[in-house]
């Protein structure tokens, strides 16, 4: 199927350890290595995205495309240009050495001249896609439908004010949910890109809302329908395009998922970039969904402090990749999800080799957090501090408190009876801070 190689020179990506020679190894990604119970590969599970690292060629808002990738050739009609990007795809995805990969369907197939043959072409991508996916061994951590390139979702797709834009939406999704199941997808994930507002001079916003909600419980109920087995996932986002989405964080997603009684059916796919666009810290997003049960998966990637938009970097941030392995670890894993790398180069970085050293850099990142997070937890000193500072919830006011036998009046009687008078307790933050820096 591949008439020649994309990236010629470069040959499997292998783990060096930390003196390795040359910025082409891994120095702490070991898939086979086990850490806290099973190999790295499966801890992490990490997944390349095919919009940035194959679709996108460097444009931005102010200037023209700065790549020319390898795969792209002079007078190649749009499928063929699919089908050779495919190819760049998984001799991407074979050397870098990752188990998985991610797709919007406009990603992996054109535009047609109408919805009918733009969803002609995605099938016929999906064929591509089956065959290398039986040849490589590499599997799709999830599929989704792009709800917002296309101008019919200038102004929502499920949250449209139009019907017939909501029915599109559907079909689109209908076509990449049966997509996912065919690939054997292990999630599906559904960002609303433009489900929400630019002003509310023109917006209902208990309209849109409700049909947000209608057109999540069609999914579902095709997700049953068809016997997909994966998770459906929500990938909350506070703004951008829009000045504010109704997936504002993930706290909102699980306010809006129990409003309308879906909070079973959905879990979220948290990105980190996302999560301080919000106002939060991504450990912040992975501890609400961890505690409330909603954590399905991850879009690794930063922003720039200096920039108030989404970057979408690759992560290098040691600190935050050792709490946030530290968080899902004992939080019980990954289950279906993993860490599906939703970032692009830089602009100026137009070498094909710049793909492999930032995808190095970024799994490198997290593998070292994740070996930092096992010390952590083997080492015990942060969870007996933080039992310490609850313990009082387990003696007899606590537990009468928390299991219903102490009503307002009953505890107003019982601080006067017993003159109650608590003395505060250091939270000991700096030592905290300083016991996490001495594992880094």
């Amino acid at each position: 199927m591949k008439i020649h190689e994309y990236f010629p020179g470069i040959s499997g990506i292998k783990h060096g350890g930390t003196d390795v020679a040359g910025p082409l190894a891994f120095r702490y990604y070991d898939a086979d290595r086990v850490v806290a119970g099973r190999p790295m590969r499966e801890q992490l599970r990490f997944a390349v995205c095919w919009w940035h690292t194959f679709s996108w060629h460097g444009s931005d808002v102010f200037g023209a495309p700065t790549r020319r990738p390898s795969w792209l050739a002079a007078g190649d009609a749009p499928l063929r240009a699919a089908e050779r990007q495919a190819d760049a795809a998984f001799e991407f995805f074979t050397k870098l050495g990752v188990g998985y990969y991610t797709f919007h369907d406009r990603d992996v197939a054109p535009e047609g001249a109408d919805f009918a043959e733009s969803q002609g072409n995605f099938h016929r991508m999906v064929e591509v896609l089956e065959a290398h996916m039986a040849s490589t061994g590499v599997q799709l951590l999830w599929g989704t439908a792009n709800l917002f390139g296309h101008p019919r979702y200038a102004s929502g797709a499920a949250t449209s004010p139009d019907p017939e834009v909501f029915a599109c939406a559907a079909a689109q999704v209908a076509d990449a949910l049966d997509a996912t199941h065919r690939l054997n997808g292990a999630n599906y994930v559904l960002w609303g890109g433009r489900e929400g507002y630019e002003t509310l001079l023109n917006t209902d916003l208990k309209r849109e809302r409700q049909q947000f909600a209608r057109f999540l419980a069609l999914v579902a109920e095709h997700k049953a329908k068809i016997g997909f087995k994966g998770t459906l996932l929500i990938e909350p986002k506070p703004y951008e395009p829009t000045k504010h989405q109704y997936d504002f964080d993930t706290a909102a997603v699980h306010g809006f998922l129990l409003q309308f009684g879906l909070a079973d059916q959905y879990k979220v796919n948290i990105e980190a970039n996302h999560a301080t666009l919000a106002g939060h810290s991504f450990a912040h997003e992975i501890a609400y969904a961890t505690a409330n049960g909603i954590f399905g998966s991850i879009d690794a990637n930063r922003g720039d402090p200096q920039l108030g938009w989404d970057t979408d970097q690759f992560p290098n941030d040691i600190a935050e990749a050792a709490h946030v392995m530290f968080l899902i670890l004992k939080a019980g894993g990954l289950g279906t999800g993993g860490f599906n790398f939703d970032a692009k180069l830089r602009r100026p970085s137009i070498d094909a080799e710049d793909l492999f050293h930032a995808h190095i850099g970024g799994m490198d990142t997290i593998a070292r957090g994740l070996l930092i997070a096992e010390r952590i937890i083997a080492d015990g000193k942060l969870d007996e501090l933080l039992e310490v500072r609850y313990s009082g919830w387990g003696k007899s006011l606590g537990m009468d408190i928390l299991e219903g036998r102490a009503s307002l009046a009953a505890l107003r009687e019982r601080v006067a009876r017993e003159r109650l008078e608590p003395v505060p307790r250091s939270g000991r933050q700096e030592y905290l801070e300083n016991l996490f820096a001495s594992y880094l």
